[in-house]
């Protein structure tokens, strides 16, 4: 029998490798219950928008944002839903201060949703000079260490 060595997935014969779900733990929420939130989420950031609190509506997008691989659709409605209009919305004198108000964690997943935003295909209303000007002041706020945490957490939104 030939077998063409290329082809052969010699980690499914490795006892010690790292499964997926090994590495962070997995949203323990219902994924009906996550899509139901992202959906309230919503409502509330457009809310915020109209009122002209981008900070606020910016908080709201990013706080319990949805992790792991059975919460998919929750993911795409979040991330097409209000980040791109809250980051249209935000004049770019306005992105420091709005920045510096976001503790630290929200910060790390503001630049998870700008490096999705920047591997989409799907934010057309959103230009990649908005992504970069925003990742910019971002960087600037919070440091290097940012792109760093985002970098090595596995958890992606």
């Amino acid at each position: 029998m030939e077998y063409n060595f290329r082809k052969i997935d010699i980690d499914a014969y490795d006892e010690d490798i790292i499964q997926e779900s090994e590495l962070y733990e997995p949203d323990p929420r219902d994924p009906a219950a996550v899509l139901d939130e992202a959906k309230q989420r919503q409502v509330a950031v457009r809310s915020a928008l109209s009122k002209n609190d981008a900070t606020g509506a910016l908080t709201i997008a990013l706080e319990n944002a949805p992790y792991g691989p059975n919460v998919e659709e929750a993911k795409v409605h979040d991330h097409l839903a209000h980040h791109p209009s809250i980051l249209n919305a935000t004049r770019s004198t306005e992105i420091p201060g709005v920045v510096r108000a976001l503790p630290q964690d929200a910060q790390d997943t503001l630049m998870k949703y700008l490096y999705k935003g920047m591997a989409t295909t799907g934010m057309e209303d959103t230009s990649g000079n908005v992504l970069l000007g925003w990742h910019e002041k971002l960087t600037e706020a919070a440091g290097t260490g940012c792109i760093v945490r985002t970098m090595t957490d596995r958890r992606a939104v």
